[in-house]
């Protein structure tokens, strides 16, 4: 295949989530046999620039995937020094990739898709040998699974429980299920587990959604609400299925907020937080706030995340995106504020 023209060592850059760890393993088995070492990052927008800058520096070969820069910094390096005859390493799928990098020759970007079928979908359109398709024969049915689960189908119930294998195992220990074995078939004991974990979810849940703190939006005509959630509520893995049964399956005579957000207190910390919404705010949301500089973030329109600095507080972190969504009202209202304009009255 065209990935493995040159020789040395391989970086394999992906998400923590079921759609980065099966784009992950497909990577793997796409290139195991070339002999070549293989390196695996399992990461978030917080240091997926740090990744690349480094693999381009050192000449390693790089495929990132579910992912893309954060920093303007990192694609002028990777403009200046790519090859235009070389074939492309970033595989994504989110609607902000799209908007800033989908014209640039090293990218390859698909809105339709989950990651993990943008590079299948890429290997089976010309840029595979027929061993190395042979090779990823085995993850079929997990590329088409969680395109289903990131993509909210929900054609295939096996993509919550895949999702709670994910939080169960990590996502190291997934991946090293799927390198190990590829099918998306559950043993005995692993149905067993993940069942178990959705049942325990579901309480997780319900105690969840009597801590989530709703609030009005303002704005020229403003309407709707945002529900935010703080830390300790929820575990790694839970936000989708939480927000979706927010959003989507509200309780008797409640009307759904707009928009979900969902802050976690990092080890180190700095704060991450999860948006959901269903008409595009959360994208809306991440583009307003992120700065290239001190918050990051990326994302599709209705599921996106923001990374915070420490010096934030969950209160000022639901007051910006507040602002942020406030900004958006009065944008589509022609009033002409400003986000800074919001975030100085928020603050």
């Amino acid at each position: 295949m065209t990935l493995s023209t040159s020789r040395g060592l391989l970086n394999i850059i992906s998400h923590t989530d079921l759609d980065g760890v099966v784009s992950a393993a497909l990577a793997w088995r796409a290139n195991v046999f070339s002999g070549d070492p293989i390196k695996i990052s399992l990461t978030g927008y917080g240091e997926v620039d740090n990744l690349i800058l480094e693999a381009f520096r050192k000449s390693d070969r790089l495929i990132v995937l579910d992912l893309s820069p954060q920093f303007q910094a990192t694609v002028d390096e990777i403009d200046k020094t790519f090859p235009d005859d070389k074939a492309p390493f970033l595989f994504d799928h989110h609607q902000s990739t799209h908007e800033k990098y989908s014209n640039r020759p090293w990218i390859v970007v698909d809105l339709n898709y989950c990651g993990a079928a943008v590079f299948w979908n890429w290997l089976m359109d010309g840029n595979a040998d027929d061993e190395t398709i042979n090779s990823v024969e085995p993850l079929r049915d997990m590329v088409f699974l969680a395109n289903d689960r990131d993509l909210w189908i929900n054609e295939n119930p096996d993509g919550r429980l895949w999702q709670a294998m994910v939080t169960l195992c990590g996502e190291w220990g997934a991946l090293a299920r799927l390198m190990n074995n590829p099918s998306a078939t559950f043993t005995e004991s692993e149905l067993c587990e993940v069942t178990k974990f959705i049942a325990s979810q579901d309480e997780r849940f319900k105690r969840a959604s009597e801590h989530l703190a709703r609030s009005p939006i303002r704005g020229h005509n403003g309407s709707g609400e945002l529900a935010f959630l703080g830390d300790g509520y929820l575990d790694f893995g839970d936000t989708s299925d939480f927000c979706g049964s927010i959003l989507d399956r509200p309780g008797a005579n409640e009307i759904p907020p707009s928009i979900v957000a969902i802050s976690y207190h990092k080890p180190g910390g700095s704060w991450a937080v999860s948006i959901r919404s269903r008409n595009g705010l959360a994208g809306h949301v991440v583009s307003l706030l992120k700065d290239g500089r001190k918050i990051r973030g990326g994302g599709h329109g209705d599921a996106a995340g923001l990374y915070f600095p420490s010096h934030y507080s969950e209160e000022s972190i639901r007051e910006s995106i507040l602002a942020a969504l406030a900004a958006k009202n009065e944008s589509s209202s022609g009033m002409g504020v400003t986000l800074g304009d919001l975030l100085k009255g928020a603050m």
